[in-house]
């Protein structure tokens, strides 16, 4: 993965494409990323007690990290690319 916590992203596709970014979390197994703003669903809470009301809260969820690329300081997008014959 070339995006790690911190970083300053934009996204490339989906709904939320070109919003720009911090990734808050990121999950290295799966691919995926927490990116601040992007990818906001509504998710309803059943009441828990009794007289209690339910609730709609604004969960933030993973995304694909081919969906999203690292952004410079000055708000480029910054390439990334292999070395032929290196191992990184």
């Amino acid at each position: 993965m070339n995006v790690k916590k911190d970083d300053k992203v934009i996204v490339l596709t989906g709904k939320d494409k070109g919003k720009t970014g911090t990734v808050v979390k990121s999950f290295p197994k799966e691919n995926r990323v927490i990116v601040s703003g992007v990818n906001i669903l509504k998710v309803h809470q059943k009441p828990r007690k009794s007289g209690e009301k339910g609730q709609i809260l604004d969960k933030t969820m993973p995304i694909d990290v081919s969906n999203v690329k690292r952004v410079e300081a000055r708000g480029t997008r910054k390439e990334t690319r292999k070395i032929k014959g290196s191992k990184s």
